[in-house]
């Protein structure tokens, strides 16, 4: 099978280590990015290990025609994007439009928040909905009947969270729940790359995503909150003691709409008190935006020029030390009897970089992906449409963690969230 992978960033990196690995699977694999020495490095990294053949291209993901010509060239069975979330619709136009299927780690977010265009349609997805979330799916859901009628398969948020949160809250309804009520998604990174901070994935989109508003699903509607403004402590296995604090997280969306009868969602990320202050600092004197600046008669996106000072979340493996613990925890029926279980993974960051040369939140997402990419070119999953990952059946994707380096756990009756 041919694949197309575009990025070549922290998370994309691992993806393409772990596809040349199931070269059983991957057969010929091209690597395509704005930078292609990126690509250039990996493939030379890569030389000797696998029986794939690697390619790589130079590509601007923002252009369709682009993309569309280095598609129409390559070939490939599917397109794998692990490259910035502002992509993914050019990256569908150009799948569609040249019959790949099409795969992905996180859902569409617009670049400039300022564009009137794109501000039009939030304000009305804000009135509808009730919360004021830069990122939904609605735009990539929006292509469901386009890729129905193309006989094309568009897999959504192949990553852990979202990703496998989704594949976890699948084989619970599945395996352990006639009725699942509540879901919490607990995101624990106990790791320490010894920087004063640092993210550790791609700053744009992670700053973007801890300093917006808080929300979760309650009994059919949205409830927003502040920013940070519910905090909770929890005890992880191979971590310790954290503070967490709910986020929007765009799963909560798609769980709520396919986990029939579920009445609460909510979504937990850990945070030290370091981070939270640079971090507040940051946003408070405009460093968090996206809408263009001029200095000396440039025009300079914030948000940008501060990921650009920030360390690379590429080069975070070899500092890093310590576990993470990303699971959910459910409560519901079975048998008519209340229960509870949480699925969930460790993952050790020293291991990541012994194995792929990347610390592990890279490898927690760059794994799934590869997951996902494998399952749609197999055949396994893949029905034609746009689809998030709970809406295929769970048990090959579960099998593929274990087999691929994310082994789960579940425990009944776990410690819940208040």
């Amino acid at each position: 099978m041919k694949l197309l992978i575009i990025g070549c960033g922290g998370v994309a990196q691992v993806a393409i280590k772990k596809c040349c690995m199931a070269d059983d699977v991957f057969t010929e694999i091209m690597i395509a990015s704005r930078t292609e020495s990126k690509c250039v490095k990996v493939k030379e990294e890569m030389s000797g290990k696998t029986r794939a053949k690697i390619y790589t291209a130079t590509v601007n993901a923002d252009s369709v025609e682009e993309l569309m010509a280095l598609i129409g060239y390559f070939k490939p069975a599917a397109v794998l994007n692990v490259a910035l979330p502002y992509q993914d619709l050019s990256i569908m136009e150009a799948c569609l439009k040249t019959g790949a299927h099409y795969i992905d780690t996180a859902n569409y977010e617009c670049a400039n928040t300022d564009d009137p265009v794109w501000r039009a349609a939030y304000e009305k997805r804000v009135k509808e909905k009730g919360f004021t979330a830069y990122f939904d799916y609605s735009y990539q859901w929006a292509y469901h009947e386009k890729f129905k009628a193309a006989g094309l398969c568009a897999l959504l948020g192949t990553g852990f969270d979202p990703g496998v949160t989704q594949v976890f809250s699948a084989y619970a309804q599945k395996h352990y729940f006639d009725e699942i009520e509540t879901i919490d998604i607990l995101d624990c990174n106990g790791g320490d790359h010894g920087y004063a901070f640092a993210t550790n994935f791609n700053p744009e989109i992670n700053l973007r995503e801890v300093s917006a508003n808080g929300s979760y699903w309650e009994n059919g509607r949205w409830i927003e909150t502040k920013p940070l403004e519910i905090k909770r402590e929890y005890d992880f296995e191979g971590v310790g003691k954290k503070d967490m604090y709910l986020l929007h997280h765009e799963e909560i969306e798609s769980l709520a709409k396919n986990i029939k009868g579920v009445k609460r969602i909510r979504f937990f990320m850990t945070f030290g008190q370091s981070y939270i202050t640079h971090m507040n600092c940051l946003k408070d004197v405009g460093m968090l935006s996206t809408v263009p600046v001029k200095y000396e008669g440039r025009d300079i996106v914030p948000i940008q020029f501060l990921k650009a000072l920030l360390p690379d979340p590429a080069t975070l493996g070899a500092r890093t030390k310590g576990k993470t613990n990303i699971g959910c925890i459910f409560t519901g029926k079975k048998n008519g009897v209340k229960k509870s279980v949480y699925i969930y993974n460790v993952c050790d960051h020293e291991e990541c970089y012994r194995e792929v040369g990347s610390q592990a939140i890279s490898y927690t997402t760059g794994v799934p992906a590869m997951i996902g990419a494998m399952l749609v070119v197999k055949g396994i999953w893949n029905r034609a449409g746009v689809y998030n990952c709970e809406e295929f059946d769970p048990d090959p994707y579960m099998e593929a963690l274990a087999k691929y380096g994310l082994p789960w756990k579940a425990v009944e009756d776990p410690v819940p969230v208040d």
